[in-house]
């Protein structure tokens, strides 16, 4: 395994990229994703990546329909922050996120993968770590956690949890929790972190509202 710690402030983001399209994931600023990459288009997608800045699009297909299905308009990229290869010939990579992009407009490398022509101005803000805390926000979203993950049936890390600063609270959850893929669009797209947390709060008291019936009172989120 190989790691390489960065500072996302201060990484070339080019104007080219390979593009990963992955319906059921998301990859948010300075959040991290493992990959597993296997299929052959892929891989020589992880080994461009690789020789030109180590940095991926992660982009959702508008449908899962055809082999180049149409794509959002809005991705995060992240960079290969770790990798090793497998003697089966698998990528095991890490992304970490470094910033949001539009796409503007693709084309078809010779292997199959799709290299996005991209456009990071809309998000200038992405590559400068969210440094405002709110113990409003981090107690509601806790709370709500706690109820929401029973019901899904998941668990967490809350030493992790009580410890992790407001942006690496909320992006956590936004990419861990089994949203549906235009929820996970939503909180993709979110202007600032404080509205990505507002959607996120929304979507976790509805669907713990949902599996506890309409005689169940959820308390409403007061973010500050």
């Amino acid at each position: 395994m190989r790691d390489h710690p960065f500072d996302a402030s201060v990484v070339s983001l080019p104007t080219k990229i390979p593009l990963f399209p992955l319906r059921q994931a998301v990859l948010l600023p300075r959040g991290r994703l493992p990959l597993n990459i296997f299929e052959p288009r892929y891989l020589a997608m992880t080994e461009y990546a690789l020789g030109h800045g180590r940095v991926i699009g992660m982009i959702r297909p508008r449908t899962e329909e055809g082999v180049s299905p149409p794509l959002y308009e809005t991705g995060c990229a992240g960079r290969i922050s770790s990798f090793t290869q497998t003697d089966d010939g698998r990528y095991l990579i890490t992304l970490t996120g470094l910033s949001r992009f539009c796409l503007k407009g693709e084309t078809l490398d010779a292997n199959g993968f799709r290299l996005g022509t991209v456009d990071w101005s809309p998000f200038p803000d992405d590559t400068t770590e969210y440094a405002e805390e709110s113990p409003v926000l981090r107690e509601r979203l806790l709370e709500l956690l706690v109820v929401y993950l029973k019901e899904v049936g998941l668990t967490a890390d809350w030493d992790s949890m009580e410890g992790a600063s407001s942006e690496t609270l909320v992006n956590s959850i936004a990419m861990s929790c089994p949203f549906d893929a235009e929820e996970q669009q939503a909180l993709l797209e979110a202007p600032t972190l404080e509205q990505r947390a507002h959607i996120l709060i929304t979507m976790m008291e509805m669907s713990v509202a949902g599996t506890q019936g309409p005689h169940q009172d959820v308390p409403s989120a007061k973010l500050q």
